[in-house]
């Protein structure tokens, strides 16, 4: 009997069952709470797992860590602003589709897909572990940064009004990203106030950019509107039918999802995004994206899950923590005595596998529990908009303040909603921007220790392009401006046809 299947049974144990259960619903509602992202959630639960036994422990932050990922997906879909970073490219189509009345629809479907992508994950986490740790292993900042520029040829196709405005709202993006202490070469970059030297951090901006100018379009519409003048039904066997309609699409959102996980430091943000527009290329239904089409919904939420089990393969494998979670998740580990490695699967087969198991029977969970809460859950968009606006901001200045304790956080936030409100009004999007901020880190650092080895070595030129998975990836950027580029071009071409005729 496989080993995965030999302690399923312990996840079922009552104790076990109740915490993962617990968790799983907490996950939910912590990560529709704009700024409370999956490390936040994981990290405020460590102190409660100090007494309890290490595999209740780890179900209770695994549990967490899985739902927070695919509870992000309901503000991003009814009010337009991510849980988490994870969650940015949901709100190209979830909210459309919420202005349309289909706001049960995009849950349901947010839902299913993250279901999806989530076992996906979490069978890759348990098929594949020994292989796919050697193959993170090679991944070096040469990678990372190719990764990172990969994610920068996204920017150009993200909710702005043309490629020009897209590409300037990524470049201003990528400077923002620059602000503050720079650890490598020990100086402060346009910090003119106090209140910069910390830099900007993500979910300042990702709360400023996305809730504050969704808080004054609604206080400026009508007093006593809501948001939507109806919610359409719609039945969980439709969902069903549409998701499993669209095998490519989940195919795309698993295979990104999955190799980007595997990547430490990459990110759920860069997967969903990046996932977001593959699927785009290869859509019969790509004029669409960006106007309420579920496919691209799909995509993004498959992918932003299924990176959630290979995360999880360096730190159970090797040691080495894949992202900020996995860190939170590794500290987690240590306070019990266990110390991930080679040997944790023959050490600790009970709490490892059991812990694993807990993950694939939560996605589970996750999506019944996901799915009871949708009908209710897309009500709160008929609230009058004045009242929805209130509790929105004051969940984003709490979720903004309570990353760091800083009041600095909440102004930045504050001043970078106010500046997206008004260039929303020329057509710059809050997507590239915030996808700058995320990648303008990434690229920068893993370009500078990049250069710092290959000073050492051959030189820069062949550290960066040569070697199997530089070239894969270089020829995967080319292939994605290529298309960016042809889709442009017959998109012009469409609209010249039809002001002809």
């Amino acid at each position: 009997m496989p080993d995965f299947l030999q302690y399923m049974g312990n996840v079922f144990e009552p104790f076990n069952f109740l915490i993962l259960l617990l968790g799983t619903a907490g996950g939910l509602i912590l990560g529709a709470l704009p700024g409370l992202s999956p490390t936040m959630a994981v990290a405020l639960l460590i102190p409660f797992t100090f007494h309890m036994e290490p595999t209740g422990g780890l179900i209770l932050l695994g549990s967490v860590y899985t739902a927070t990922v695919a509870g992000g997906a309901v503000s991003a879909i009814l009010l337009r602003i991510p849980g988490a970073p994870a969650n940015i490219a949901t709100t190209l189509d979830g909210h459309r589709m919420v202005q349309q009345g289909r706001a049960a629809q995009a849950l349901q479907l947010s839902f299913l897909s993250s279901g999806v992508g989530g076992l996906l994950g979490v069978l890759v986490l348990i098929f594949f572990t020994p292989v796919l740790a050697q193959w993170a292993l090679g991944f070096g900042p040469s990678h990372l940064f190719w990764m990172a520029v990969l994610g920068v040829t996204v920017i150009a196709s993200l909710a702005s009004d043309s490629v020009v405005k897209g590409l300037a709202a990524g470049c201003m993006g990528l400077w923002i990203s620059s602000i503050g202490y720079d650890g490598v070469q020990g100086v402060h970059r346009f910090t003119f106030t106090s209140h910069l030297d910390g830099g900007i951090h993500i979910i300042a901006a990702l709360v400023g950019l996305f809730a504050v100018p969704q808080v004054i379009d609604m206080l400026a519409r009508a007093p006593g509107r809501s948001s939507a003048a109806s919610v359409q039904r719609h039945s969980l066997w439709q969902a069903l039918r549409q998701v499993a309609g669209k095998p490519r699409t989940l195919a795309i959102g698993s295979v990104v999802g999955v190799i980007v996980g595997l990547v430490p430091g990459a990110g759920g943000q860069i997967a969903g995004l990046v996932a977001y527009d593959q699927s785009r290329k290869f859509s019969r239904m790509r004029d669409n994206y960006g106007k309420g089409e579920p496919e691209g919904l799909i995509a993004a939420e498959t992918a932003n899950n299924a990176m959630v089990g290979p995360s999880l393969v360096p730190l159970l494998t090797l040691s080495i923590p894949g992202s900020p979670t996995a860190a939170v998740l590794l500290g987690g580990l240590l306070i019990h005595g266990i110390f991930p490695g080679p040997d944790l699967f023959t050490d600790y087969p009970d709490v490892s596998w059991t812990f694993i198991d807990a993950l694939l029977v939560g996605q589970v969970l996750m999506v019944v529990l996901g799915l009871a809460l949708c009908r209710l859950a897309a009500k709160v968009i008929l609230l009058p908009e004045n009242y929805l606006a209130a509790a929105v901001m004051v969940l984003a200045v709490f979720g903004t303040y309570s990353v760091q304790n800083s009041y600095s956080d909440v102004l930045i936030m504050a001043v970078l909603g106010g500046g997206m409100w008004f260039l929303e009004k020329y057509g710059f999007g809050a997507g590239p921007l915030v996808l700058g901020i995320v990648l303008g880190p990434i690229a920068e650092q893993n370009f500078v220790y990049g250069r710092t080895i290959a000073t050492a070595g051959d030189g820069v030129l062949p550290y960066f392009f040569t070697g199997t998975l530089n070239v894969i990836l270089i020829a995967i950027i080319v292939a994605s401006i290529a298309g960016s580029v042809a889709l442009e071009i017959r998109a012009r071409r469409q609209r010249e046809r039809e002001a002809a005729s």
